[in-house]
C-alpha cells in the first residue's frame, strides 16, 4: 500500500545498472563522492577562518580589567532622618 519492498528495490536498481552500464553508473557515484567531500572540505575551512579571526581579534583587544573603585553605595539616604517617608519610599 504504501512504500516499495526489498525485490521492487533489487529489480530498480538493475534496471538503473542496465540502463546507465556499470562503469557509468560507477563514475557517478565518484563525482557524487567528490562533491560530498568538497563541500565537506569548504564547511570545515569556513570554521577554521571563523576560529582564526575570533583568536586574532582576542589577541588584538585583551579582555578590560575593572579599574580599583570604591563600591557603590545603593542604600538611599536620607537628607532628614526625622522625617516621615512617602509611600515610594516605605516599600
Amino acid at each position: 500500500m504504501g512504500g516499495f519492498s526489498l525485490i521492487h528495490w533489487i529489480i530498480l536498481g538493475l534496471f538503473l545498472l542496465l540502463l546507465f552500464g556499470g562503469n557509468r553508473f560507477s563514475n557517478m557515484m565518484k563525482d557524487v563522492a567528490k562533491g560530498m567531500k568538497s563541500f565537506k572540505e569548504g564547511m570545515g575551512d569556513e570554521e577554521d577562518e571563523k576560529r582564526r579571526r575570533y583568536d586574532e581579534q582576542r589577541r588584538a583587544d585583551p579582555p578590560r580589567l575593572p579599574r580599583d573603585q570604591d563600591p557603590i553605595e545603593v542604600t538611599p539616604v536620607r537628607d532628614d532622618p526625622t522625617a516621615v517617608p512617602r509611600d515610594d519610599e516605605a516599600r
